[in-house]
């Protein structure tokens, strides 16, 4: 599993991609529009971190309600009489075997459910975060039409270059520039 599976660790496009970026930043805007940039950034990230921070903590309350209401299942089945045998109509008589011990919540099944159940909040929360950093940032970015324009013409200049830099790599079926160009 890599770490960009996860939005609370994600970082960038790569070492090359992200020089390219910087460089198209640096030359075809301004300083209110990196500004701009940088604030939108902050929120995405901010969003993101609080997003995870409350998915991981969902989670975890999730799986200590789970584990409280799985042992006081066990404590109720545990107190009822349990039947020892089942009679048949022909007379024969068989053994119920006891259930009990299988029952019995076990510390590995608890680490599994805080495990599981926090990973899926911290996942579930960040892309959340991400999710909601992304329109806000996105928002704040928009406010401005004049600069609106000015960053979406950068970004369209960088798909540009950053695809141009792909093709250049495929042509030459250099395998490890590829995956680089690629942010792989």
């Amino acid at each position: 599993m890599s770490s960009d599976s996860l939005a609370v660790f994600r970082k960038g496009l790569g070492p090359d991609l992200n020089a390219l970026a910087e460089k198209h930043i640096q030359h075809d805007l301004r300083q209110s529009d990196r500004d701009a940039l940088r604030k939108g950034a902050s929120t995405a990230s901010t969003h993101v971190s609080v997003g995870s921070l409350l998915g991981m903590t969902l989670g975890i309350f999730l799986a200590y309600r789970l584990r409280t209401n799985r042992a006081a299942m066990f404590n109720a089945f545990k107190a009822q009489e349990k039947p020892t045998a089942v009679r048949f109509a022909g007379g024969r008589e068989e053994p119920i075997p006891d259930l009990t011990r299988i029952m019995k919540p076990s510390t590995l099944g608890d680490v599994a459910t805080y495990t599981l159940l926090g990973a899926g909040g911290l996942f579930f929360g960040g892309e959340t975060g991400l999710l909601t950093g992304t329109l806000r940032a996105r928002q704040q970015i928009g406010s401005d039409r004049e600069s609106r324009e000015r960053i979406e013409t950068a970004f369209r200049s960088f798909q540009a270059d950053a695809l141009r830099k792909q093709a250049d790599a495929l042509d030459r079926k250099d395998s490890s520039t590829i995956a680089s160009s690629l942010g792989l």
